[in-house]
């Protein structure tokens, strides 16, 4: 699924970005934290359609 795949590619730049900021100190926390939101947004949005990718399996 494309859509899934944009969104791991976004959630890994988003994951450097911040890395970046905290590593240079010069990161507004205003702008870390925005960025640290998004990512988590992200990765809930990616567990939504990994989750409709797998059937459910009644054991």
């Amino acid at each position: 699924m494309r859509r899934l795949e944009l969104l791991r590619i976004e959630h890994r730049d988003l994951d450097m970005a911040i890395g970046a900021l905290v590593h240079s100190g010069t990161g507004d926390q205003l702008q870390l934290a925005r960025l640290k939101k998004r990512k988590l947004r992200l990765r809930d949005e990616i567990a939504v359609l990994e989750d409709a990718l797998i059937p459910d399996i009644i054991a």
